[in-house]
């Protein structure tokens, strides 16, 4: 049994790790791949996917660019952590998989429709283009099995004290996609955070042998290097794979039933997801949360996904 996806993501280095983990993985089923604005800008997030399957030889699914900025005010990519082309580090080969001639919403709307059974959506950016396609489209809701995004967090933030990048990069997409009432799932800081690319784990990519390995290694040695002049973290924390881990092996995290809010109009605090795991305001739970990883099942997963590819 495979569970099949869209993965909307900003590649970004700890994105094409989840593109490879969902290529790789026998229990994902990757249909499509869709691009928005965040870690960088469109043009580059969206040459980044195409430079992730073209080193990994990952061919045959479609890639669609979606939104170049949130629903609300412009587009911050992350630079600092990232690079000017959201993926820095090593030189980017040219891309031999092309673009899809659909944007993301269109190319979301017929994976979803194609699809005898429903479809997961895997977000590993600011849900921008989900948001868009429940709001253009609200019929396909009923067609999704669930969104498991990558954001949030239930302690503090990463750009702003109480704001996750994802999440503070468009808040209001996230309070659309939570009022549609689709199974939504919650992978945030506090358990990406967990998953920390220690020398160790980069020796051990880069010994797969693999074009995809070396090429892996590069990325998470800039991506630690930033890290650890941004937030004093020399590890980088490879955030966005673990939502595909969750699906491929449910066995790698725990989580939470609990209820799920997202701040708004803050002054110091738009963007942070509010978590209620003590049920103190009493709402009914809306969101599954994880919680903590199984950090050497993790890992595995990844070199097993790196040494299986080009």
């Amino acid at each position: 049994m495979t569970t099949p996806i869209i993965l909307d993501c900003d590649p970004g280095h700890d994105d094409v790790f989840a593109i490879w983990l969902a290529a790789a993985h026998p229990a994902i089923d990757l249909r499509a791949i869709t691009t928005v604005g965040g870690n960088g800008l469109l043009e580059h997030t969206t040459y980044n996917a195409r430079v992730a399957c073209t080193v990994a030889g990952v061919s045959g699914i479609p890639i669609g660019a979606g939104a170049a900025h949130p629903l609300a005010g412009p587009l911050h990519p992350a630079d600092w952590i990232h690079g000017p082309n959201a993926l820095g580090g090593p030189e980017l080969p040219a891309p031999t998989v092309p673009l899809d001639d659909r944007n993301a919403q269109q190319l979301m709307r017929d994976v979803i429709d194609a699809s005898p059974e429903p479809i997961t959506i895997v977000a590993t950016g600011p849900l921008t283009n989900v948001a868009m396609l429940f709001e253009e489209t609200p019929e396909t809701v009923s067609r999704i099995a669930g969104v498991v995004w990558m954001g949030g967090s239930t302690t503090r933030g990463n750009v702003t004290p109480y704001a996750e990048f994802n999440a503070w990069a468009d808040p209001e997409a996230i309070a659309i996609v939570l009022a549609a009432e689709v199974p939504f799932t919650m992978v945030g800081l506090n358990i990406t955070h967990q998953a920390l690319a220690t020398p160790e784990v980069r020796a051990r990519i880069a010994a797969t042998g693999t074009r995809t390995g070396a090429f892996g290694r590069e990325l998470l040695d800039y991506f630690s290097s930033t890290y650890e002049r941004a937030e004093r973290m020399p590890d980088g924390p490879l955030h966005d794979p673990i939502t595909v881990a969750l699906l491929a092996d449910p066995a790698v995290a725990t989580t939470v039933r609990t209820r799920l809010d997202v701040e708004l109009a803050g002054t110091e605090t738009r963007g942070a997801t509010s978590v209620d795991l003590l049920d103190a305001l009493d709402r009914p739970h809306n969101a599954t949360v994880a919680l903590d990883l199984d950090v050497p099942r993790f890992w595995s997963l990844i070199e097993d996904a790196v040494r299986t590819l080009a």
